[in-house]
């Protein structure tokens, strides 16, 4: 464009209140990107497809508990190499602010996450142990526990048959994860399902989920219609998914992550509206003499218009790109803190292309009552002062 050095210009006249424009539109995009990953992460899932290992859960709530005589029936499809089941148990630790995931896992669970390292003699001990449990390093580094101390979780939903809440756990293994990037899921603990099943009160032969393993992940899709086939048009109809979709429906039971990223992002780009239309404003009010100036040596009503417009759309465009840029460097550590829940290298394109998208409405938005202003520019009455 052969006026791209006089916008340029025009755009960095006032360096300072550009600036710190341009950090706003930086702080807008860096956080859109951030969060838009997020929730693409969390919407994502799909197909089962090439799945190595899939989750089957309710088809009608993850809370919802399936019969554990499922576990006989699933084993006999072909295709089916390994099964294990688990179950939420929502114990807290001393304090609700300790809150940590805790699940109670069927024997061979372990045998299906090979990238939970656990030592030999520990693996031994917890089977041995009824009341034995296993938590990642993290989780044991957070709260000091050593092998052989007890851990007195309390229940929120479950108490023991007695009526009692306490349920004290010995910690019999300490396992660590493999990947770098998902050492999050060390904050966890386990414990046996037997035991769970044998004293609660409420629920029993009843299990959460159940975990699968192919020995082929091209026999998957076949594979988790012909479980779902086992509870159709039953009081407990199943789903099977993969692994990352079961995470998220279940980060999902305690927020609409949709709705809260719409939420604030909304705020944000509503407060950007303001303050870069503002801006845009106030640069073409202080430049009326020189627009008129412009008009003088023959510049067009269309072509002022032109050049506000993209001043405006290029300054969100300067300030919008580069904050999806270090959102893109961001997100692998988001991704590593997430401890496996959010899987992404960086930015996805679809991201980029609806922040594309933002910038260049968003600059045409602020941009345009100033343009059409000084579209409107009287030569005379602009020299005037008027």
């Amino acid at each position: 464009m052969k006026y791209l050095s006089l916008v340029w210009a025009q755009l960095f006249r006032s360096k300072t209140r550009t600036l710190l424009t341009l950090l706003s539109v930086v702080a807008a995009f860096l956080l859109f990107g951030l969060l838009d990953s997020v929730r693409v992460a969390f919407n994502s899932g799909g197909s089962v497809a090439g799945a190595n290992r899939m989750v089957v859960a309710s088809r009608l709530s993850i809370t919802q508990m399936l019969p554990y005589s499922l576990d006989a029936q699933i084993r006999t499809i072909p295709g089916v190499k390994q099964l294990s089941y688990a179950a939420w148990f929502g114990g807290i630790y001393r304090d609700p602010k300790n809150f940590f995931p805790n699940f109670s896992v069927g024997p061979e669970y372990f045998d299906l996450y090979p990238e939970y390292v656990l030592p030999p003699a520990q693996r031994k001990a917890f089977d041995a142990d009824r009341t034995g449990a296993v938590v990642g390093k993290a989780l044991a580094e957070r709260h000091g526990w050593k092998l052989g101390d007890t851990i007195p979780l309390q229940a929120t939903i479950f108490p023991q048959k007695d009526g009692s809440n306490n349920w004290p756990l010995t910690l019999r293994g300490i396992f660590e994860v493999k990947d770098a990037k998902r050492r999050g899921e060390e904050n966890q603990l386990w414990f046996h399902w037997k035991y769970f099943d044998e004293a609660n009160q409420f629920v029993s032969n009843r299990v959460g989920w159940f975990i699968v393993k192919l020995d082929n992940p091209d026999h998957a899709v076949r594979v988790a219609k012909a479980i779902d086939a086992l509870s159709e048009n039953s009081d407990h109809e199943t789903k099977t998914q993969t692994e990352a979709a079961f995470n998220q429906a279940f980060a999902k039971q305690f927020a609409d992550i949709g709705l809260i990223v719409s939420a604030i992002m909304g705020a944000v780009f509503f407060t950007l509206i303001l303050l870069t239309g503002n801006t845009m404003a106030q640069a073409v009010r202080e430049r009326i003499p020189e627009l008129a100036i412009l008009k003088t040596l023959g510049f067009k009503d269309g072509t002022v218009l032109a050049l506000v417009l993209v001043e405006s759309m290029l300054l969100v465009l300067l300030g919008g790109v580069l904050g999806l840029g270090i959102a893109a460097m961001m997100i692998p550590g988001v991704s590593a803190a997430s401890g496996g829940l959010i899987q992404l290298p960086s930015v996805l394109p679809q991201t980029w292309a609806v922040g594309v998208a933002l910038m260049l409405a968003i600059g045409l938005v602020v941009g345009v009552l100033p343009a059409l202003r000084a579209r409107r520019l009287k030569i005379v009455d602009a020299l005037a002062g008027r």
